[in-house]
């Protein structure tokens, strides 16, 4: 059996295809993903989603999704979002069809009374694939945009926050990301040859500016849309650094915008840290288990700055689906879903 795992996020789609053996084991796994801001492009998901799905889409028996771009601007609400997203996956597919929930996987009929029950629902399958590595531990999966911190506790969650904005209060929600952060939301001061500079709250430079000059990042992994529109390469990512301080490359060097992003970069770490570190102490777990894009530059530096151990969630899939690790469990609890109906 092949199913097809969807993770629909507000900027990017991503896909992971589960071949399952008679016995519900993972023979193999094919992930993609796809840049597609819903704050502009929402008409355009079905076309993108049956591009992903390429010539597998005639081999999939089910397709199972989760969500988070319902919270697009483009929505006047979360609800309006799910619907308009699920009913969209309803049309495109004729195959059975799962939705990731805060309880579990709905039909689309279930969907229907409660929309907000799959609303912001990703981590829930993200926790699924990452309890397979351990029963008790803190997943954290740095994406492009968010970090999810998740508490396991004997193969289950067990997060105090359920929605967004609860989580945003337990420090299992950090809205920060290895791509799209507004540099102007993690510090509003950089140290600079002795002295400190404010800086600009322009939107001028991402933290995929930051981790492409630093090194953490390829100019293939800056998958979103720079802020100025402008190229990828490490001379133009330079060069918006530089105006985070209302400066340009005529009066910065280099290594002027080097040390600025160096520390953009340590205060990131330290948010991330924080988090983890709450949850940690309030859930007495000690053991982390990274994912996502910044697995390795953000996720694992923060478990190290915490004092805590971790683990890459590389040691149960290959790294290049970590990145769509959401899609990837998704796939997983639509197996389950299906043997149960």
């Amino acid at each position: 059996m092949r199913i097809a795992g969807f993770d629909i996020g507000g900027a990017n789609s991503d896909l992971a295809i589960i071949n399952f053996d008679d016995y519900g084991n993972v023979l193999n796994i094919k992930t993609k993903f796809k840049y597609l801001p819903m704050w502009i492009k929402k008409d355009e998901l079905e076309m993108a989603l049956l591009e992903l799905l390429g010539n597998d889409r005639n081999k999939i028996d089910a397709v199972g999704v989760c969500m988070t771009a319902e919270l697009v601007d483009a929505y006047k609400t979360k609800k309006e979002g799910v619907l308009d997203i699920a009913r969209k996956i309803e049309e495109t597919f004729s195959m059975p069809i799962g939705f990731v929930g805060l309880e579990g996987m709905l039909s689309f009929d279930k969907l229907l009374l409660n929309p907000l029950k799959v609303a912001a629902a990703n981590w829930i399958a993200t926790a699924e694939l990452a309890s397979r590595i351990s029963n008790n531990c803190i997943i954290v999966d740095v994406g492009s945009t968010t970090t999810d911190i998740i508490p396991i506790k004997n193969g289950s969650e067990c997060a105090a926050g359920r929605s967004d904005l609860e989580r945003l209060g337990t420090g299992e929600l950090v809205y920060t990301g290895a791509l799209r952060t507004n540099i102007a939301t993690l510090i509003y001061k950089v140290p600079f040859k002795g002295h400190w500079l404010r800086v600009s709250s322009e939107l001028f430079a991402i933290t995929a500016d930051i981790h492409l000059v630093l090194g953490n990042i390829s100019k293939n992994d800056y998958t979103c849309s720079s802020p100025d529109g402008a190229g990828k390469s490490r001379s133009e990512s330079i060069r918006r650094i530089s105006r985070v301080v209302c400066g340009d490359m005529d009066v910065l060097s280099t290594s002027d915008v080097f040390e600025i992003a160096k520390y953009i970069y340590k205060t990131q770490v330290k948010q991330i840290s924080k988090a983890v570190l709450e949850v940690s102490k309030r859930e007495g777990i000690s053991k982390v288990v990274t994912t996502g894009l910044g697995m390795d530059f953000l996720a694992a530096e923060a478990a190290k700055k915490a004092k805590i151990p971790s683990i890459g969630m590389d040691k149960l899939i290959e790294k290049k689906d970590c990145i769509v690790a959401p899609a990837v469990g998704t796939a997983l609890l639509m197996e389950k879903f299906l043997k149960k109906h």
